[in-house]
């Protein structure tokens, strides 16, 4: 197969052009860098009332008030709906009004932590001005749908109208969800592959070690991590643990056949066309029916590569999606945790030794149980618990052995000690709130928003 790079705005005329977005996201091992992603839920502190867009401390005074930092603004048509700042990354919004920071790519976890202690100041300081709070957890604890204002984003009227289709719960998904995730490089089509099938086996322990979502409307909900059990009732064809990743003869190829088949949601055409459920495979021969006789762009296909949400996705880059958002220390954990197991070669294999033999009826099993079980979840006779203990150990070493230090002296294994503490103890933050709910708050769930704002 020969790479070669398009410009967005190029026609796709051959199948090359859709695994070239893939391969060449290829960098040698020095351009490695990491990207760290997070939400949280924007509220009234008035009232502990979801944000509305319009309004003296709606979402769009909040985006306006960051300007001061140096944030421009991102506009969908003359809506105001994201900021963005060279070398800063950017700031989005959700479907519901979770306010999303994208990192920028950074070299290091020190970096990486230093982008969201500044973030999160900047946020704490408009906030305070207008009256929002700004809330970490994975799930809204108290909030209905019905209390949700939708953001005004044209790719979300098509979502909105299109995901009662396909699960019971994706509009939770969009509303009611926030995350943290990192987004980690490849140096080749061997090196992706082995990464995506170690962070694919893997991404349970992500979700046990980050459990904090037990809640919803207002009341222990059964699940540790409320956030997990909305993704398996969202979309099964576009969700889940990607067993074909694990098959004999992955490649860059195959996860491009698999973008394929993820039905459409859209097109952008100086706006949101509406192509939910269409196939780009149509698409590629001029036949899709929202657009008849108009071939994609090398932009419409990745558009259409961020509409698959599996655990863990493949763009020109891997995201591993798994965890629910949290306080400061988990935030900076979940890249150092990952980094430490993908970006050593001795922990990449180690990590690999754990999970190769396990079956993908094991792994999805996993995946199922987890949402309820977290730490106590098994694979094989194995607690969730005792394998993140074992894993602990492999990102620790890898982290030691990149040798990546602050103006301190400092390695990036201290980012850990927030997960250490988890796994050691085995009282997820779930069970922790849990047990603040069943004692110290009374059964009063709203306690929540005192306990676990930024």
């Amino acid at each position: 197969m020969t790479s070669f790079r398009s410009s967005k705005a190029d026609p796709i005329t051959s199948k090359d052009q859709l695994i070239a977005v893939v391969a060449d996201g290829a960098k040698p091992k020095d351009e490695w860098r990491i990207g760290t992603e997070h939400e949280k839920f924007a509220y009234n502190r008035r009232d502990l009332s979801a944000l509305p867009y319009e309004g003296p401390n709606g979402i769009k005074a909040f985006l306006t008030g960051m300007m001061r930092f140096g944030w421009e603004g991102v506009f969908e048509g003359e809506t105001l709906i994201a900021l963005s700042q060279k070398g800063k990354g950017s700031i989005s919004l959700e479907p519901g009004g979770q306010v999303e920071l994208s990192g920028a790519a950074v070299e290091n976890v020190h970096h990486t932590c230093s982008e969201v202690t500044e973030h999160l100041a900047q946020v704490k300081t408009v906030g305070d001005e207008l009256g929002i709070g700004m809330l970490g957890l994975g799930f809204t604890p108290t909030w209905k749908r019905e209390d949700i204002h939708w953001m005004p984003k044209g790719r979300y009227k098509i979502m909105r109208s299109y995901m009662p289709k396909v699960g019971t719960m994706g509009l939770d998904m969009m509303l009611r969800t926030c995350t943290v995730q990192v987004n980690l490089d490849y140096a080749s089509e061997a090196d992706m592959v082995k990464k995506l099938r170690v962070s694919l086996a893997l991404q349970p322990v992500g979700t046990a070690l980050w459990a904090n979502s037990p809640f919803t409307e207002g009341k222990p909900s059964g699940f540790l991590s409320c956030r997990a059990n909305v993704w398996h009732n969202t979309d099964n064809a576009r969700t889940g643990m990607l067993p074909f990743a694990f098959e004999d003869g992955m490649s860059f190829e195959r996860y491009v056949d698999y973008a394929l088949d993820v039905p459409m949601y859209f097109v952008y055409r100086d706006g949101y066309i509406d192509a939910s459920g269409q196939s780009f495979r149509d698409f590629l021969q001029g036949k899709l029916a929202a657009l008849p006789g108009e071939l994609p762009t090398v932009a419409d296909w990745i558009d259409h590569m961020s509409t698959a949400f599996p655990e863990v996705r493949v763009k020109s880059y891997i995201e591993l999606r798994g965890s629910d958002s949290g306080p400061w220390g988990r935030l900076c954990a979940l890249p150092a945790f990952w980094v430490g197991l993908l970006y050593d070669s001795d922990s990449l294999e180690a990590a690999w030794d754990i999970v190769k033999d396990w079956t993908a009826t094991e792994r999805e099993q996993l995946w199922r149980d987890v949402p309820r079980q977290a730490l106590k979840a098994t694979i094989r006779g194995r607690s969730l618990r005792d394998i993140a203990l074992q894993l602990l150990e492999i990102s620790r070493a890898g982290l030691r052995r990149r040798k990546q230090f602050d103006g301190a002296g400092n390695d990036e294994t201290g980012f850990l000690v927030p997960l250490q503490e988890i796994a050691t103890s085995g009282i997820t933050p779930a069970d922790k709130m849990l047990g603040e709910y069943a004692n110290a708050w009374g059964g009063d769930v709203t306690k929540a928003y005192g306990a676990y704002s930024y």
